[in-house]
């Protein structure tokens, strides 16, 4: 630069001349560096309106492999999927349950969330609305049956056969059309009851009280391994596919999503994850004869496990009799101390790892049966206290503690409640609470007002207060 033309620019531009001079221009340009590196670390979370997402808004229904709370932990395929997404994107997330699908769409619409972590049909009214991303779900219908020589193969077949479904169903409709499709002769029978959801048909196929019935696919392949004698190849509607959605004009989040299930929710991720949901294999069936327990009485002089001296050493901490431990440890885990649910519960009494550290005992430790089962009684304690105002009859109040021993005092609550709003007794287990807890696996009730820990799979819970309850019964019966 000459001489006569810095002397010319200095005097018409002093301010940026006195900061070259100063030294500020380099700091200045270092700012503005930062500025940008910012812009460009941040803008990986930028939708197409140009929000930064720090908090990844997401609704989502109950449901037995979408969002459920088990044992006070909230469980389900699209709650990890979508945490695990938000962790790697640098997001949290904040979780809201909605009623239904519709209502999902039009949180969305509303930008009320950012996303909804739901299988979500893709059919012509929802395409229109919103925008379909991640891992697309296929399914059907298909009928029910016990596997032999004479299965049904050809829908022509179910003509003349008497065929379950729940009333006012999908699957009745379904049914309906079938029977016009095949010429009519399909004998449609209409179940509806306050405690019988889809999956309870694959119980009732499977113990031959009925012969024909129809569910979802993937309520199928959740409980496939559950029911070996049963066959579900035979499709009777066509698939339907499925996926999250994000609201139109979140395409860069859409986009992410899309990414993020291509190159990081590998194969070996997806079969951990829906090994839990899609694989379970329900409990061994429980003898009602109390075979195994008869034997032992007879044969070592009244002892029950193993494990005796810690039950009796701890009984006085759980508030109950230590027979009641054993009788939980076997229904539990068959008095196995390595035993791991597909949730995670470990060792004899199977608990919860996040439920052992807050009851004061070492999660690490769960599998020495002598921590173990004093994570279990303290538990039994917290339970006791939290209902004994509730349920004043000792002996009543005793199941309402098993229950939630299995379920989680939340979901136990819940059933009170319930009993209470529909006319039954809320102090009183078997015919009273026990029908509410069943009840909390329909959405009518899981979505009622009163209830405050949504969609719970209750028919576990109530068979475990009477297996434990009839053990327990036999222990301290007198000889």
């Amino acid at each position: 630069m000459s001489k006569e033309l810095k002397s010319t620019l200095k005097s018409r531009l002093p301010f940026y001349f006195k900061m070259m001079e100063s030294g500020f221009i380099i700091i200045f340009i270092g700012a503005l560096f930062m500025s940008c590196f910012t812009f460009c670390k941040n803008s990986r979370n930028i939708d197409l309106y140009g929000e930064h997402i720090d908090t990844l808004k997401v609704v989502t229904l109950y449901g037995p492999t979408s969002y459920f709370n088990y044992r006070e932990e909230i469980m389900g395929v699209d709650y990890e999927n979508v945490r695990r997404f938000a962790e790697e994107e640098g997001m949290v997330t904040e979780f809201k349950i909605l009623s239904n699908i519709q209502d999902l769409i039009m949180s969305l619409k509303k930008g009320e969330a950012h996303l909804a972590a739901y299988p979500v049909p893709m059919i012509a009214e929802y395409i229109s609305e919103v925008e379909h991303c991640g891992n697309k779900e296929i399914s059907h219908q298909v009928l029910v049956q016990r596997r032999g020589n004479d299965m049904i193969t050809d829908v022509t077949e179910l003509i003349g056969k008497d065929v379950y479904v729940e009333k006012d169903s999908k699957f009745q409709y379904r049914l309906e059309n079938l029977n016009e499709e095949t010429g009519g002769g399909i004998n449609i029978k209409k179940l509806e009851n306050d405690t019988i959801v889809n999956e309870d048909f694959l119980e009732i196929v499977d113990k031959g009280k009925i012969d024909y019935a129809v569910i979802d696919s993937n309520i199928a392949s959740l409980y496939q391994s559950a029911y070996p004698s049963l066959d579900f190849s035979m499709a009777i509607s066509s698939d339907q596919a499925s996926s999250w959605v994000v609201a139109k004009g979140l395409d860069s989040l859409a986009s992410k999503i899309n990414r993020w299930e291509i190159n990081t929710h590998t194969p070996d991720i997806i079969r951990e994850i829906y090994k839990r949901y899609y694989d379970s294999t329900l409990a061994e069936d429980f003898d009602s004869n109390l075979t195994y327990f008869k034997k032992l009485k007879r044969k070592r002089e009244g002892s029950v496990s193993d494990y005796d001296e810690i039950f009796k050493k701890y009984s006085a901490i759980s508030k109950y009799d230590w027979r009641l431990l054993a009788a939980i440890a076997y229904c539990e885990s068959r008095f196995n101390p390595t035993v791991e649910s597909r949730f995670g519960a470990y060792g004899l009494m199977q608990v919860m790892p996040a439920t052992s550290k807050a009851v004061g005992v070492d999660p690490a430790a769960l599998g020495n049966p002598d921590n173990n089962i004093l994570a279990a009684a303290r538990i039994l304690a917290k339970l006791d206290a939290a209902l004994i105002d509730k349920v004043e009859d000792p002996s009543e109040r005793m199941k309402f503690v098993v229950a939630a021993y299995n379920s989680g005092l939340g979901h136990i609550y819940d059933a009170m409640s319930l009993a209470e709003k529909t006319g039954l007794d809320p102090q009183r287990w078997l015919g009273n609470v026990s029908v509410a807890t069943l009840m909390k696996s329909r959405p009518e009730y899981y979505n009622d007002p009163v209830v405050k820990h949504g969609y719970f799979r209750g028919r576990e819970t109530v068979d475990f207060v009477e297996h434990v309850t009839s053990i327990y019964n036999y222990l301290t019966q007198k000889e």
